[in-house]
C-alpha cells in the first residue's frame, strides 16, 4: 500500500488500479475511505485511478490535530498527493462531500488542475447546496417503488433527529437509481467505512469562503464537469445546473435514471460520459 506524508505530518495512504493516464479520485462521505469508489464502473479501463484516504479514514493515519480535518485544511493534502505522484498538472475527480475539497484545491492551485470532474457533488464552497425539502422532492419520485413507504417514514425520522440505525438501513434505496443485488452489496459496505468525528469537523465553521472562492474558480479557465443523478437529491440535477452556472465553460451533464452512486446504476453511460470529458480537448 503505497504512502506519502501531508505537509503536517500525517501519513496518508492511496491505492491505484487500472491503466492509462492518471486520475485523481477523492471520496465523499464526507471522510469515507475511498473502497466504495471501487473501479468506478469500469473506468480503471480508461485511465490509472489514484484512490486517495482522506486523513484519518481507510488506510490513512489520523492526525494529531483534529481541526485539520476542516475541508480547507485538507485543500493541502490533495497538493501533496499531486507532488508526491510527480505530476505538473492533474485531473482531478470528487464524489458527493469531496466537491467541496476539489474546489478548493482548484481555487488555491489553479495552474495544477487540467480538468475537473464532480460527480453528484456538494457545492458549499461556492455557496450552493441541498436542503431538507430536496431531499422530499426527490424522495417522493420514487413513490411507485415497493420498498417507498417503509423508506419514506424512515427519512421521515433521520430528519426529524429521532433516527436508529435500522432507519438509516432502511432510507438506503433513495441514494441508488435502481435498488438491486449490486446496490444492497454496496449499501452494506459501507459500515466503519466512515469517520465520525472527521466527518462532523469537515464542513465546521471558517472551512468556506464562498464569495472568494467564486471569484478564484470563475477565473481558472479549467474544464469543469458536473454529472448529476436524474433521482439524486444531494444535489437535484437543477441545483447542480445552479452550481455550474457560476463557472463560466462549466458542463453539467444529468445521468438518467442515477442516485447518489451513477457509475453502479448505470457504468456504460457514466464511464462513456467522464471519457468523453477527459479527453477532449476544450
Amino acid at each position: 500500500m503505497p504512502t506519502f506524508p501531508a505537509p503536517d505530518g500525517t501519513t496518508l495512504a492511496y491505492h491505484a488500479v487500472g491503466e492509462g493516464a492518471p486520475l485523481l479520485c477523492l471520496p465523499g462521505g464526507p471522510m469515507r475511505a475511498s473502497a466504495y469508489l471501487g473501479d468506478l464502473g469500469g473506468l480503471s479501463r480508461h485511465r490509472r485511478l489514484y484512490l486517495l484516504d482522506l486523513r484519518g479514514t481507510g488506510d490513512s493515519a489520523a492526525p494529531d490535530d483534529p481541526a485539520t480535518y476542516r475541508c480547507d485544511r485538507q485543500v493541502a493534502d490533495v497538493e501533496a498527493f499531486r507532488t508526491h505522484l510527480g505530476l505538473d498538472t492533474v485531473d482531478l475527480l470528487a464524489h458527493s462531500a469531496a466537491g467541496d475539497l476539489a474546489l478548493l484545491h482548484a481555487a488555491a492551485h489553479p495552474h495544477r488542475v487540467r480538468t475537473l470532474t464532480l460527480v453528484t457533488a456538494r457545492a458549499r464552497a461556492l455557496g450552493v447546496d441541498f436542503s431538507r425539502e430536496h431531499r422530499r422532492e426527490a424522495a417522493l419520485l420514487r413513490r411507485s417503488e415497493p420498498w417507498f413507504e417503509e423508506a419514506y417514514d424512515a427519512f421521515g425520522r433521520i430528519w426529524a433527529g429521532s433516527a436508529t440505525d435500522a432507519d438509516w438501513d432502511a432510507a438506503a434505496p433513495f441514494f441508488y437509481g435502481r435498488w438491486d443485488a449490486t446496490a444492497r452489496a454496496h449499501a452494506s459496505g459501507e459500515v466503519g467505512q466512515t469517520n465520525e468525528e472527521a466527518a462532523g469537523l469537515y464542513a465546521s465553521p471558517g472551512a468556506f469562503r464562498p464569495a472568494a472562492t467564486r471569484a478564484a474558480v470563475a477565473a481558472l479557465g479549467t474544464r469543469i464537469l458536473l454529472l448529476a443523478g436524474e433521482l439524486d437529491s444531494g444535489p437535484l440535477p437543477r441545483v447542480a445546473r445552479e452550481a455550474a452556472a457560476l463557472i463560466p465553460g462549466a458542463r453539467p451533464v444529468v445521468q438518467p435514471g442515477a442516485g447518489h452512486f451513477p457509475w453502479l446504476d448505470d457504468p456504460r453511460f457514466f464511464t462513456e460520459t467522464v471519457v468523453e470529458f477527459l479527453e477532449r480537448e476544450r
